[in-house]
């Protein structure tokens, strides 16, 4: 089905100029996708979601606040983390649990992963067969590193190695592993030859050097992975290490006899890394010029039938990059053989040399988060990006024009900031957009509320949703709202309308046009702001080989 452009004009004068404003709706201009913002401020319990008028549509309300992600699912679910643990894991992203809400907000399951030695953190991931992979921290003693390598000069009251779950829910508080990855099986170190995993960095590309670190050397969270991503397509799973400034590919098609050796699965490498990218000092091939990552989150592969798709994109944070802090969004494209391997050359580091897209803000350092933060690749090729310390959401599109821009007005403990006040303890994890034609979002009616933020500024700003088209049609239409509030319509090609209808959820008809001629570029207005009141409507349009339903919420 074709993916129909919808446009949307917007009143915004009243308060982009107001030096006031600090939080909501800055700017939505006609490039921006029509959707539906999802986020977990992360020192809220509340998940909401919003349009991208600013209005909230729906929120999901747990006991615990994000430890980090949170995610719509396919029917309806909101699929979450929560953070429960304060002990032996007391660090940035610290979760514990996650959780499945229904759309009306019963919890259908909680599954915990949260001892003295574990602890599920920041990210975790839905599979196409409904499991759940998570990302989650496994201490290791200082005995236990020094056994397997460590220099204990590196160790301080211990080492938190990685570890990655698939679970399947087997009860509304249970579930099985089903699958599981480990770190610790796929080690190298040059330290000591009388211990385990000994040998020459440069030459193990695919392990992991035990006694690489950055920062403070006897921290005990040594990697500090921070984002998962599945391939369905490759069955491979893609991890991000903050702490290394890199991000790996793992075999997911392995068992887990497998995954803890070298070898097994489709591409005979058992858990061995398959591909890392971001940082080849860490395996020996390269210097701290070659550095391409600089505390990254959000590793994932763009999904089929978008801009790029195939490719891997990343959040790049940009902690002490050479030049100065400033944040990029990269996207890189791996070397692949005719038998779907990761090329690498003898003794050289893992391609491409550099990204084959980014984005970095006109003044470099106004872009510029340190932690957290994400990025999503658009269905009409634009770019949506969580700025994730300031909570400040924006979409770029394809010549990285800024197109819409929203910053969380949600504090410390859920309290909702007022308009002008200061946007602080506003951070969010990630944003993620669902087009209107989600499958989650079918059967509901997204009704926009109010503004989030306490005493809004006034604005205008008219949602208007394709729901249906006609398939194959080569007819581009467009529904827009002009600065008054009229729609109009636009298309690429001279069209005539055979008929208009405007009802109500009802099927009350409350307006209907005969014939429309559309002249290819200029715009036709087919409805007065004062012909209907604030609600949800259906607009029909029908040609002489096309039939168009958009969804009106005004």
């Amino acid at each position: 089905m074709h993916k129909y452009l919808l446009q949307f004009f917007i009143f915004l004068s009243s308060f982009t100029l107001n030096a006031q404003q600090t939080v909501g709706l800055f700017t939505r201009d006609p490039g921006s996708l029509d959707g539906y913002v999802l986020f977990a401020p992360n020192f809220a319990n509340k998940t909401y979601l919003i349009d991208k008028c600013g209005y909230e549509v729906h929120t999901w309300t747990s006991t615990h606040q994000p430890g980090q992600s949170a995610y719509m699912l396919d029917d309806g679910s909101l699929l979450r983390t929560g953070k429960v643990n304060g002990g032996s894991f007391n660090a940035g992203g610290s979760g514990g649990i996650f959780e499945k809400f229904d759309w009306n907000g019963t919890l259908n399951w909680s599954y915990t992963i949260s001892s003295a030695t574990e602890c599920q953190h920041h990210d975790i991931h839905k599979l196409p067969n409904g499991n759940v992979l998570a990302i989650v921290w496994e201490l290791k003693t200082v005995s236990e590193a020094t056994a397997a390598g460590r220099n204990p000069a590196g160790i301080g009251t211990a080492v938190w190695s990685e570890k990655i779950i698939e679970v399947q829910q087997t009860g509304p508080t249970t579930g099985n592993v089903v699958w599981e990855w480990h770190v610790w099986d796929h080690l190298i170190q040059d330290f000591d030859s009388l211990k385990p995993n000994y040998g020459v960095v440069s030459q193990h590309p695919e392990l992991i050097n035990l006694n690489f670190t950055t920062g403070t050397a006897t921290a005990s969270d040594w990697l500090h992975c921070n984002a998962i991503d599945y391939n369905a397509d490759l069955d491979q799973i893609a991890i991000s290490s903050h702490n290394l400034s890199e991000i790996w590919i793992i075999d997911h098609s392995t068992t887990t006899a497998e995954a803890a050796s070298h070898s097994g699965g489709v591409h005979g490498k058992g858990g061995d890394l398959l591909y890392r990218w971001g940082n080849p000092a860490v395996y020996g091939r390269g210097t701290s010029a070659d550095k391409k990552f600089f505390g990254q989150h959000n590793v994932q592969w763009i999904r089929n039938g978008l801009k790029d798709a195939g490719n891997i994109m990343v959040f790049n944070n940009g902690i002490q990059r050479p030049g100065g802090n400033y944040s990029s969004i990269d996207i890189i494209a791996p070397p692949i053989d005719s038998m779907g391997d990761y090329t690498l050359a003898l003794n050289q580091k893992y391609q491409p040399d550099s990204a084959f897209w980014t984005y970095v803000a006109p003044v470099p350092t106004s872009f510029y988060s340190m932690n957290i933060s994400g990025v999503q690749r658009l269905s009409n090729g634009n770019t949506l990006i969580c700025e994730g310390a300031s909570g400040n959401f924006f979409e770029i599109d394809s010549l990285k024009n800024t197109v819409w821009n929203y910053v969380n007005p949600v504090g410390q403990g859920g309290n909702i900031i007022t308009q002008g006040a200061a946007a602080t303890q506003n951070s969010v994890f990630r944003c993620t957009q669902y087009d209107p034609s989600y499958a989650g979002l079918t059967g509901y009616v997204l009704v926009p509320g109010n503004p989030i933020e306490l005493n809004p500024l006034p604005y205008v700003c008219n949602m208007l949703t394709s729901i249906h088209n006609t398939e194959n049609s080569p007819i581009n239409l467009r529904v827009s709202s002009d600065f008054s509030g009229d729609l109009i319509l636009k298309s690429d090609v001279d069209i005539r309308i055979l008929s208009a209808s405007l009802s109500d959820v009802t099927g009350k008809l409350i307006n209907q046009w005969g014939l429309l001629n559309l002249i290819k570029d200029n715009a036709t207005v087919l409805i007065a702001d004062h012909d209907f009141a604030p609600g949800i409507y259906l607009l029909n349009i029908k040609s002489s080989d096309a039939h168009f339903t958009f969804k009106v919420l005004r």
